[in-house]
């Protein structure tokens, strides 16, 4: 082999090498997408009935119809175990071992009842939402800010604001 040849084939080599190399940079984003990460959690504050329908004669049945709605929109189950949900004056409720399903979404009442996967009670004796302005506070276990609904004077437009 002489040495024109020997250089061309380190050449064509090299070539094959680095041709190899970019198409193996070029299909990288393709191939990280199909492994991307799973749904990081989406847990908000959904719905709010913050007034009882009827009277407001403080019976279980009305307590009852007073209530937050959360949502996990990811597809992943979110353990919830030692979040809080409170209003403006404190009063706060801790969920306990409590697990909402990927895409579900669970009630909270005020009142007195026995918790299921959709229907978890503060067993409160006492209305918890302001009628006429308030907001409803989710943070997790570590104390850092979910979401928030507020209504009334201290509403921002509507919809959920982050702190």
């Amino acid at each position: 082999m002489s040495a024109f040849t020997s250089v061309t084939a380190r050449r064509i080599a090299a070539a094959a090498l680095t041709a190899g190399a970019l198409v193996s940079v070029v299909t990288l984003p393709a191939s990280a997408a199909d492994h991307a990460r799973p749904d990081r959690p989406k847990v908000q504050i959904t719905a709010v009935q913050y007034d009882s329908p009827g009277p407001d004669d403080r019976s279980n049945r009305s307590l009852n119809r007073e209530w937050v709605e959360i949502t996990n929109t990811a597809r992943r189950a979110v353990n919830l175990d030692g979040w809080t949900l409170a209003d403006e004056d404190g009063h706060t409720y801790t969920f306990d071992h409590y697990r909402l399903e990927g895409r579900a979404t669970v009630r909270i009442h005020t009142g007195l009842g026995r918790d299921t996967d959709t229907d978890l009670y503060q067993d409160r004796r006492h209305y918890v939402w302001d009628n006429r302005s308030d907001t409803a506070t989710l943070r997790n276990d570590h104390g850092r800010f979910i979401d928030d609904e507020s209504w009334g004077h201290h509403r921002h437009g509507g919809g959920h604001h982050h702190r």
